[in-house]
């Protein structure tokens, strides 16, 4: 799995940890970086299909790949 880098800031970062560990809803920051980016891909697909913006082709793709990658 490839890695990235981002610069957030601190502020962002501490909610994010919030919800990561024992008593989150996430294993780590990776777990929850990974599901946040899932969850807005998910919400940009939503806007795209409601705007006519999305052909059936990239929806089926777009869609697999996010199953695959839950899995």
């Amino acid at each position: 799995m490839p890695k990235i880098s981002v610069e957030i800031p601190a502020e962002l970062l501490a909610d994010l940890d919030e919800h990561v560990g024992d008593d989150g809803k996430f294993v780590n920051r990776s777990d929850a970086v990974r599901a946040s980016i899932r969850k807005n891909l998910d919400l940009l697909d939503e806007i795209d299909a409601r705007h006519d913006r999305l052909d059936d082709d990239a929806s089926a793709t777009g869609s697999e790949a996010t199953e695959d990658a839950d899995e």
